[in-house]
């Protein structure tokens, strides 16, 4: 005869059982979708047309990265609290646009890669659109 310590256990395991398992499906059907040749060719697409797009938004966007940049090196809290809040820092992208006036430009979100290169892209990550 079981307790009822003993019923939750085994209901608890059973359910973390599953959740792992379903996991790790997923994480396979991930993994086959973004190794497809198709899906990596428009992935390359994209990313062209984000740094391509980025450079020639340069000229006019680069006092927003000197801004940042400068508030960076001085660890200005305030002006760094008011750049954009999109959550694209785990993608290595720091978007420079604030809530200020250029928020009214309706550009783009831009600001810098990795890499260092200029870049922009739409949405609050990269892959969500």
């Amino acid at each position: 005869m079981t307790t009822d310590g003993e019923e939750r256990c085994v209901r608890e395991a059973v359910r973390q059982h599953a959740r792992n398992s379903a996991f790790t499906e997923a994480e396979k059907t991930i993994s086959a979708v973004l190794s497809d040749p198709g899906v990596q060719e428009a992935r390359a697409r994209v990313e062209a047309a984000e740094r391509e797009l980025g450079t020639e938004l340069l000229a006019r966007l680069q006092p927003l990265q000197d801004r940042y940049d400068q508030a960076v090196a001085e660890s200005d809290a305030g002006l760094l609290a008011g750049v954009c809040p999109g959550k694209h820092g785990r993608w290595g992208r720091i978007c420079v646009l604030g809530h200020g006036p250029e928020a009214a430009l309706e550009e783009p979100h831009w600001g810098r890669n990795g890499e260092g290169r200029p870049i922009v892209w739409v949405g609050s990550a990269p892959d969500d659109w």
